[in-house]
């Protein structure tokens, strides 16, 4: 994947089961192009961000959006819808057991629909 590109500009390839988790200072780096997103350790890594919307039907609207976006890029993020209102998204490449760019390029993606 380009460096010189904007995460939420590139597009997510395929991750292959031989392919290592990124190292925790890849991770560091990362994080701060999404300040927005939280590392959850634990086995697996995972980025995770939680969004308060206005309502229920608010947030399965961004739910539908955002699961749009994870058919389209082929990486899934785990989407749940709590509190009425609340929606958790959580990242992690299950194919390596960690995070893998595409993570970051998808959280990206998902501020990004966030914030339009």
């Amino acid at each position: 994947m380009t460096a010189t590109q904007p995460l939420h500009k590139q597009k997510c390839v395929p991750c292959e089961g031989g392919t290592p988790p990124l190292a925790r200072e890849r991770v560091a780096a990362l994080l701060r192009e999404i300040p927005e997103w939280a590392l959850r350790d634990g086995a697996p890594m995972v980025i995770a961000r939680t969004v308060k919307c206005k309502n229920f039907k608010d947030a399965c609207a961004l739910f539908m959006r955002v699961a749009l976006l994870c058919e389209e890029e082929g990486h899934h993020a785990d989407i749940r819808v709590f509190g009425w209102r609340n929606i958790e998204f959580v990242l992690s490449t299950h194919s390596i057991g960690g995070l893998s760019e595409n993570d970051f390029i998808m959280a990206s993606k998902i501020s990004r629909l966030i914030s339009a």
